[in-house]
């Protein structure tokens, strides 16, 4: 694999930030966030920078980092088994040079998060997030 298991980790654990939000259930909600005892935190909305952080970390990647991340999560999905590794690879680079981003497709695929750590699994790399 060629990409740090601490990059995927800082992204699963946004990814996992991200998938708790919910669309807004207050719209008319103008108080004090302390007055609503902080629930808003848990929605999405135009000003949630969770979904900057993540498009700004895949985007500080490279193409390869980029492939290997696409390659996990179809590993982690089940699209391929761990052992045809180098097929999961090639599709992700295919999918990239077909405009297919990284980004759309992690924040477009439900429960991408669960996914990277099922594929990390497959892989037999396991991950440390207590430093994280």
């Amino acid at each position: 694999m060629d990409i740090a298991v601490d990059t995927i980790t800082e992204l699963v654990l946004r990814l996992k930030a991200l998938e708790v939000k919910e669309g807004i259930t207050d719209p008319d909600s103008g108080s004090n966030p302390i007055d609503d005892g902080a629930t808003d935190v848990l929605t999405s909305g135009t000003d949630d920078a969770t979904e900057s952080e993540v498009r700004g970390l895949i985007r500080g990647l490279n193409d390869d980092q980029r492939a290997n991340l696409l390659a996990l999560l179809y590993v982690g999905r089940g699209d391929y088994d761990a052992r045809d590794w180098d097929g999961a690879l090639a599709f992700a680079r295919d999918r990239q040079a077909a405009g297919d981003g990284a980004i759309k497709e992690l924040l477009h695929t439900p429960n991408a998060a669960d996914l990277l750590e099922e594929g990390l699994d497959a892989l037999g790399v396991s991950q440390d997030i207590s430093e994280t």
